[in-house]
């Protein structure tokens, strides 16, 4: 079966196949969809701010799992400690749609949120606009009452914070949309069919992502839709068909991988493999490690505690992993109901912002090297741009020697610490490599506290 481009979105195939006098036209096959090159903005950045937030954030609560399944755990999937929170603080007759009212964002502050993700050195960032609670964080013609702007926060969120990341910022602004709706009885009636009925997909979900990129023209458009479903049903390359010739984002949206189930890691405009996915060597298409600080949850929790989040070391060693593997990272905040975003994010948002400030040119813009990470200092890892390599280190030699296999020096090669003004002495090891010696550097002359970065010049290997 072909999905339900032809048979229920009569108009999306339509478009699809009209002509256009000049261009590549992207047919609603994988193989098509797949060719597309990717827009070079994303590559260039490396850093992407995630944005979980919506009713999910009123209950705020994870038991050893992410606190926005809160819904499904509770009435779907019955785990005891869900429904245990239930019944010990919520009356017998408490629903789910009774949290909405409690989701009041009156704290929310799209500048603030704006200044506050510029600061993290990220360039883009991607905002939760529907979830598997299938709430959305804008008006939406077809959500009926279950929407920000009907209930709680009564609010468009989605465009204030639209609007304050495309005047406040240089930021790109995507949207994640979750295709599927756990508790939905249109999705629950096409699962029992087999997917072989498209009364969900006819008249909420894709009515929905279309909406979202003709009002809001995301630069990226995030997908969830990998959990039950094959994207034939969905109708995914159909969709995709639409976004990459006829819509308004066509020439810059960025998307990812997650558009039906077995599509990860195999088609969509970069992969994102699994949460937290982070290869053993480059992948043979971009990528992007999607990440969250508290490391069991993408929305907020109450009840985490201070090392159930990532230190900023912690952070920071992730971050260059991927960017040395030729990933993006995409770093996870879940903001309060109220609107406010943690402190604990706040200063780790800061903290990445600062060491970027200083050490940005070893990220943006560069390509993965030859060799990823040492041999010889497994947890020092290398990026490239143009002929300079960069040693990102993440731990300072106890002997004051740093003893790299990888790089080759000449003559000619000079080290130097980015921050730094004085330049590394250094020797050529006799058996390949090179020893750095780094001098007595006084605390408050370090350019940085963690991960200090060196350019490498004139490799013979470069």
């Amino acid at each position: 079966m072909g999905g339900i481009g032809s048979c229920c979105f009569g108009f999306c195939l339509l478009v699809v196949l009209i002509g256009i006098s000049s261009g590549i036209r992207y047919q609603p096959t994988w193989e098509s969809i797949d060719s597309r090159p990717l827009p070079a903005w994303y590559d260039h950045g490396k850093l992407g701010i995630f944005i979980h937030w919506g009713v999910f954030s009123v209950p705020s609560a994870g038991f050893n799992s992410q606190s926005e399944w809160f819904w499904t755990y509770w009435r779907q999937e019955k785990l005891p400690a869900y429904v245990n929170f239930m019944k010990n603080n919520y009356r017998p007759d408490f629903t789910y749609a009774d949290f909405a009212r409690d989701f009041t964002a009156e704290f929310f502050d799209p500048n603030a949120w704006a200044e506050l993700f510029q600061s993290s050195g990220a360039d883009y960032i991607v905002f939760t606009s529907k979830h598997g609670e299938g709430f959305t964080n804008w008006p939406s013609n077809i959500s009926f009452n279950w929407n920000s702007m009907e209930v709680g926060p009564q609010r468009d969120l989605v465009g204030e914070l639209m609007t304050a990341i495309r005047t406040k910022t240089n930021l790109h602004f995507g949207l994640y949309h979750c295709l599927y709706e756990w508790l939905n009885p249109l999705y629950i009636n096409d699962k029992a069919n087999n997917w072989k009925t498209y009364d969900f997909v006819r008249t909420k979900a894709m009515p929905a992502l279309y909406e979202i990129v003709n009002k809001y023209q995301p630069d990226i458009v995030w997908s969830d839709g990998d959990y039950e479903a094959p994207d034939t049903y969905w109708g995914s390359t159909e969709f995709l068909a639409w976004l990459y010739n006829d819509s308004p984002v066509k020439d810059i949206v960025v998307t990812n991988d997650r558009w039906g189930m077995n599509d990860t890691c195999k088609h969509g405009g970069y992969w994102t493999c699994k949460d937290r996915y982070m290869p053993t060597k480059v992948p043979p298409k971009k990528w992007e490690n999607t990440m969250t600080i508290d490391k069991g949850s993408w929305g907020f929790r109450r009840n985490a505690n201070l090392e159930d989040y990532l230190t900023i070391e912690e952070l920071l060693a992730i971050f260059i992993q991927t960017v040395s593997l030729g990933g993006n990272m995409l770093m996870n905040v879940g903001p309060q109901k109220d609107g406010v975003i943690a402190p604990i994010f706040e200063e780790r948002l800061r903290q990445v912002g600062a060491w970027m400030g200083v050490n940005g040119e070893a990220i943006r813009g560069t390509n993965p090297w030859t060799t990823q990470n040492d041999t010889m200092v497994p947890d020092t890892w290398y990026t490239k741009k143009d002929s300079t390599v960069y040693a990102l280190v993440l731990t300072w030699p106890s002997n004051g020697v740093l003893s790299l296999s990888a790089p080759m020096p000449t003559s000619n090669t000079t080290v130097n610490m980015i921050g730094y003004s004085g330049q590394f002495e250094w020797q050529k090891r006799s058996g390949g490599g090179i020893d750095i010696m780094f001098p007595n550097i006084p605390i408050d002359k370090l350019p940085v506290k963690y991960a200090w970065v060196l350019t490498l010049s004139n490799l013979e290997n470069a």
